[in-house]
């Protein structure tokens, strides 16, 4: 649906990437097990023997399988959902985003490897479009919080955020809440409320989120003649879209523009059995969502990273620094397979 026809014209292999790429993102992201992802990957398999003869598996599959519809935006040209040819070209344009943002919001350390550059597109891929929810999991310190600031950013969105102190309680949320919903709702201003699970000191809290994702609205945020307020504020906009005027249809009209510029990005972390009760308790948040997992750090990554942080050091000769990045490489990953 957000594909531009004459893109894509007289491009039949193309084409049938998008569809794969459409698929990877809608169910294979949401899976976590390899015996899953192994099913998923023979229910593709057999998908394609519908296909012409002359597409072959290794060219429908063929990395980078990516398409995003910021880079032509961020080119200067109009945003338009595109195939990423070449990594290195979104990894310039993200890091020349990066530069923008630390010089303009807040200084932002991030080293962009190949799989930070994947997130950062399935996360602008949800939030981009309306009702767009992101559920991102992943253990502390993947990510998730800074690269979806990122992504925000390249996609002019408002990032909004709580600040919960010992005293914050249900009716702060309620404020914040309905805050953010005058900026959605009456302003028309593309927001990303981001909330981490370190956020939500009570449970009740995600009864107000649980709302928010499923139905777009929570009953009795609003009292009587705030509503009143708001609907006299929307209804010049509404009577130029043809809605009727009545306080039901101009209440809708407000719902929707709340939807469709509101965006949740939910920061959780798999560890222990919290995210497990909470999913099962509150089912909006598996549902309502697109889940994008913060899967363990490959050794390219983890040995960027080191040298990054090693460089600001002086060493006898670059080949040390190199080994000690590796080496560090090597502990975490042995970690994870000590865990495993």
């Amino acid at each position: 649906m957000n594909a531009s026809p004459h893109i894509f014209k007289g491009q039949p292999l193309m084409l049938a990437r998008l569809w794969v790429h459409e698929c990877n993102r809608v169910w294979l992201d949401r899976l976590l097990f390899p015996e899953d992802i192994e099913a998923y990957n023979g229910f593709m398999n057999a998908a394609l023997k519908n296909f012409p003869g002359d597409m072959k598996p290794e060219q429908l599959f063929e990395e980078p399988l990516l398409f995003t519809n910021f880079v032509a935006a961020c080119k200067g040209h109009e945003a338009a959902y595109m195939h990423i040819v070449d990594m290195d070209d979104l990894k310039r344009v993200l890091e020349e985003k990066m530069a923008e943002y630390n010089e303009n919001v807040a200084a932002m350390d991030l080293v962009l490897f190949s799989i930070a550059c994947e997130h950062i597109a399935r996360i602008a891929r949800i939030i981009d479009q309306p009702c767009g929810n992101a559920l991102l999991v992943g253990v502390g310190g993947s990510g998730k919080q800074s690269l979806s600031k990122l992504t925000a950013y390249i996609l002019t969105q408002e990032v909004f955020r709580i600040v919960v102190s010992a005293n914050y309680n249900l009716n702060d949320l309620k404020t914040d809440i309905q805050t953010v919903y005058m900026k959605a709702g009456v302003q028309g201003t593309p927001t990303l409320f981001i909330l981490t699970d370190t956020q939500i000191p009570k449970e009740t809290f995600l009864v107000y989120i649980n709302d928010i994702l499923s139905a777009g609205y929570v009953p009795d945020l609003f009292a009587k003649d705030e509503i009143d307020g708001i609907l006299n504020k929307v209804r010049g906009e509404a009577k130029s879209q043809g809605v009727e005027d009545s306080p039901n249809a101009l209440f809708a009209f407000f719902v929707d523009k709340v939807r469709k510029n509101l965006h949740m990005g939910l920061c959780f972390s798999p560890v222990g059995d919290t995210f497990r009760k909470r999913a099962r308790a509150f089912p909006g948040l598996i549902n309502a969502t697109s889940i994008d997992w913060f899967h363990e750090w490959p050794e390219d990554a983890l040995i960027g990273v080191a040298q990054r942080f090693l460089a600001d050091m002086e060493w006898p000769n670059e080949e040390i620094a190199e080994t000690l990045s590796k080496h560090m490489a090597f502990v975490h990953l042995s970690i994870g397979e000590a865990n495993e």
